[in-house]
């Protein structure tokens, strides 16, 4: 396709996204070419995975020997984590050894353990496979569970960055009693048992130094057991060490990818309406942790077999072709249209009903 016939002005929004496909897939090719290590797809996965646990266990026994400061070790673990959350994500689309389901699955395994905030990958691969069938729509709920589509406010900021507190929320909106008992039943199914246990010690951690912080402040400091202190002890270390990190990688990941996926009036299947790029300068503080999602996922909407390396390494050509096809770049405006693709009329938009799951 030439420069001519790919002017976005002569083409309908199937031919831009397949001009994006055909541009960026070619880039991936010579990729390739000029890295034969790139062929290697499911070795280069394992690596990567090891690296990332590997990195994961070190920090946590350099903190614990107190040779590395708290926060330095919560940070490089979120880092670490969110490498596990991208090769997640390419195991759902069955990018590394598709065909030996044995060491497929081990990966699964322990990229969940990485990640125990998150639900069962297994679950959500379905759930993954169909924000890619209905991206943008109702039936998202992938997309919708983490607010995408939600107005912006107080419940969205809390709903934003915990998994648990999010379905909550939802579950107090419900309007019949047979819809909050399906919310409950759902998020039993889905997030049994590892991130049942991660909120649950988190919730944990926050109430007790709430209230140790309560009770300093009004002069009464609480005289806890033995046995309760060392507990929390145990707790404090598994914060800092695995469940910090992913309250942090949460946060960033569900804050960046619910608002750069548009929700409510995009076309069916017009893979354009579907993403912007959101990559400003002050969001790499959250970038940093879900591994630039903001500027690369929009990407794997076009070209959905890549590994998240590769898609990394396309970006400047990705970007380029995107643009030119009318992919939107930072439509701030969608953090006050709770993500809509355009301004809805204000007559449609007191009618339109938030999202819920």
């Amino acid at each position: 396709m030439d420069g001519t016939s790919a002017s976005p002005q002569r083409l309908n929004a199937t031919q831009r996204s397949a001009h994006i496909r055909e541009v960026v897939l070619a880039k991936g090719v010579e990729l390739r070419q000029r890295y034969p290590i790139l062929n290697h797809q499911d070795a280069i996965g394992a690596g990567i995975l090891a690296f990332a646990l590997a990195g994961m266990i070190v920090s946590a026994m350099l903190y614990l020997n107190d040779y590395m400061a708290w926060w330095v070790c919560l940070l490089l673990n979120a880092f670490f984590a969110s490498l596990t959350h991208e090769l997640e994500h390419d195991l759902i689309h069955s990018m590394y050894f598709r065909k030996q389901r044995v060491p497929h699955n081990l990966m699964m395994g322990l990229v969940w353990l990485a990640r125990p905030s998150t639900i069962n990958p297994w679950i959500r691969r379905h759930l993954h496979l169909n924000h890619h069938k209905f991206s943008g729509t109702e039936a998202d709920m992938e997309e919708r569970a983490i607010t995408n589509g939600e107005p912006w406010g107080f419940a969205r900021l809390l709903m934003v960055g915990d998994n648990v507190m999010s379905a909550f929320i939802r579950m107090l909106r419900a309007k019949t009693w047979a819809h909050k008992l399906s919310i409950c039943k759902r998020v039993l199914k889905v997030y049994a048992p590892l991130a049942l246990l991660h909120w649950g010690t988190w919730y944990v951690f926050l109430g007790f130094h709430a209230a140790n912080g309560v009770a300093w402040l009004w002069g009464s400091p609480i005289e806890w057991s033995a046995s309760t202190l060392a507990v929390m002890d145990m707790i404090d270390v598994a914060v800092v060490v695995i469940i910090g990190p992913n309250v942090l990688r949460t946060f960033c990941l569900h804050f960046v990818s619910s608002n750069m996926h548009y929700y409510g009036d995009v076309e069916p299947g017009n893979v354009i309406q579907q993403t912007q790029v959101l990559n400003p300068w002050w969001m790499w503080p959250l970038q940093a942790f879900c591994f630039n999602f903001g500027s690369s996922h929009g990407i794997h909407h076009f070209v959905v077999k890549e590994p998240f390396y590769i898609r990394q390494m396309t970006v400047p050509v990705a970007h380029k072709v995107m643009r030119e096809m009318g992919v939107r770049f930072n439509d701030f405006g969608t953090f006050g249209r709770a993500n809509r693709f355009v301004q809805p009329d204000v007559s449609v938009a007191r009618k339109m009903p938030v999202a819920s799951v």
